[in-house]
Formats: C-alpha cells, structure tokens, sequence
C-alpha cells in the first residue's frame, strides 16, 4: 500500500481546511498527510522544527518535515510552530487559519509528547507531582486552550469535525492504566469528545474521541530497537506487538471520518483505528487490517483461543 495515499477517500477533501494540533510525529504526523492525501489544506502544529527541539528531544522529526510530507501527498501543507499551552500562540494560530483560509472544517487535537513522564505500576503519592500535573497540562490542558480558541471559526459552517486524539477507548479505559495522572490524562479526551458533541449539535458539527491501537510509532520502534522494516524483531521481547498498526491506520481513520456525510451518527461516540477500518474499508499501509482494541478485549483480557495474526 501506498504510505501517502488514502484507499477509497482519496481527494474527498480538496476544498477543506484542517488544523492538526501535535503533528510533528507518530499519530499526529500520519493523520496531517492522510488528510492531505484526500486533498485538505492542513495547517500542522507543534514545538519542534529545524531550529529548536521540544522536551520530547526527537530533534529528527520536525513539523516542517510533516507539512512537506502532506504536500506530497497531495495536499497543501502548512507548518506553523506553537506551543498549545500558550494561548496567545494558539490564538495567532487560528487567526493565521482565518486570515489565509475564512475556514475551518477540521480540528485534530492529537497534543501529548508526555511519555517520558509516566511512572507506570506507581502509586500516585509516589509520582513525582511536577511530573504528573505536566502530563495533565500536556495532554488536557493543551485540548482545550486549543478547542476554546479553534471552535469560534470551526462552527461558522455545519459539517465541522472535532477528534479528540487519546489512548484507549472508553471501555477499554475502564481498567486502570496503572498510573493515575496517565489515566486521567486519557480518559479526559473521551469525555471531552462527549461533552463536546453535545455542544456542537445546534452548529451541525460533529466531535469524537479516537484511539489508535498498539502504535508502531517512529519513538515505539526506537524503544524496541527495530525499523518499520524489521518490527516483528520485536515480537519476541514484547509478544502483543504483533497486532501493533502503523500511524497511517488512525491517519486514514481521520480521513475517512471527515469526508463522510453521514459522520454524525458517530458524534460523542468514543472510536477505535480498527473499528473505522472495518467499518469504512480502509487498511494499514501494508494493507493488513489489525484490531487491537478487539484483539485485547477477547485474546488478553477475554482468554480466547487466537493469536494477534487472526485479527489482522
């Protein structure tokens, strides 16, 4: 499969401005170019460039680097550096999108960058409390300084569509993810997405919460040792990896999701990137199609009989 194309929603979006909050790498990065596959100006936003690195200290993958990417796509790409928790910096984001586009159509909050802060398997008191209240600012707070800002010019016109980026669908996050400010930074998004919904429905715009499954994200190969070409290496140190999905999976999930007209039948619903695929028909890049949420719910938690290859 081509990683820049979408499958069956190519250019559906030609016309349509995106703001993708957090699209410097993994998740972020894949959703920015799927939507500009499908034809979308996608305005990507983050802390690293060229010219200074975040606290993530991925110097490699830049938000330049992302926008180049969605215009090769087929897009056009637009890279703007911002901090989301500063909402001066946010607000010239959006005022930038106004002046440029008069426009808003979709709005990615996908802001995180806190995995070097979780102390997994740590009591609470025990968290160092600077690092859990980063984390909450970093994957919360970040979502609504930009939704607050961002919705004004994304409910000027119906069909507007809000994705809430998190970990974990809602059933899924019903068990404790094993560190409380991690558990509350993920399920934060979900209930946003919900409250959300309930207050775009007058303005004919739709908001979700999306979950990627286990991502193999450009930091996930580092942390295994492996490339995108020699991932199942790692299989044998960390045996569920071998249901992990590539960013492209959510990318095209996103893309599918903004260019259906009937989208919001799915408004406040908490999804996974293997529901949408099944549902839509779209693949991974290399045309599988995992679900971790279901391979999770019934080999891990649920005890059945099957291994990760038959829910690809």
């Amino acid at each position: 499969m081509d990683h820049e194309k979408t499958t069956d929603h190519a250019k559906t979006l030609t016309g349509k401005v995106a703001l993708v909050a957090g699209a410097t790498r993994g998740a972020g990065r894949a959703i920015a170019v799927q939507l500009g596959a499908a034809g979308a100006t996608v305005y990507a936003t983050g802390r690293t460039t060229r010219e200074r690195v975040s606290e993530v200290g991925r110097a490699s993958e830049t938000i330049e680097e992302t926008a180049e990417l969605v215009t090769a796509a087929g897009g056009v790409g637009i890279a703007v550096q911002a901090d989301h928790l500063d909402p001066a910096q946010v607000r010239a984001v959006v005022e930038r999108i106004e002046r440029e586009q008069g426009r808003l159509d979709v709005l990615v909050n996908d802001v995180w960058g806190g995995e070097h802060l979780i102390d997994f398997d740590t009591k609470m008191w025990e968290v160092g409390l600077d690092r859990g209240l980063r984390m909450l600012e970093l994957g919360v707070k970040t979502h609504l300084i930009t939704s607050s800002l961002a919705l004004p010019l994304l409910v000027r016109r119906p069909g507007g569509l809000v994705v809430e980026i998190t970990d974990g669908t809602a059933e899924a996050n019903k068990a404790y993810r094993g560190n409380l400010f991690y558990d509350l930074t993920k399920n934060a998004p979900i209930r946003m997405a919900y409250g959300l919904g309930e207050e775009l429905k007058e303005s004919g715009c739709t908001a979700v919460s999306l979950t990627p499954g286990f991502l193999r994200s450009e930091q996930m190969l580092d942390h295994f040792g492996v490339t995108e070409e020699t991932w199942r290496d790692a299989v044998a140190r960390e045996p569920h990896f071998a249901i992990s999905e590539t960013p492209v999976l959510v990318g095209r999930a996103v893309a599918a999701l903004a260019g259906d007209p009937e989208r919001e039948r799915w408004n406040g619903r908490s999804l996974s990137s293997g529901r949408l695929a099944r549902e839509y028909g779209f693949t991974d890049a290399d045309g599988s199609r995992p679900d971790s949420e279901a391979y999770f719910a019934e080999v891990v938690a649920g005890g059945k009989d099957a291994t990760a290859e038959d829910y690809r």
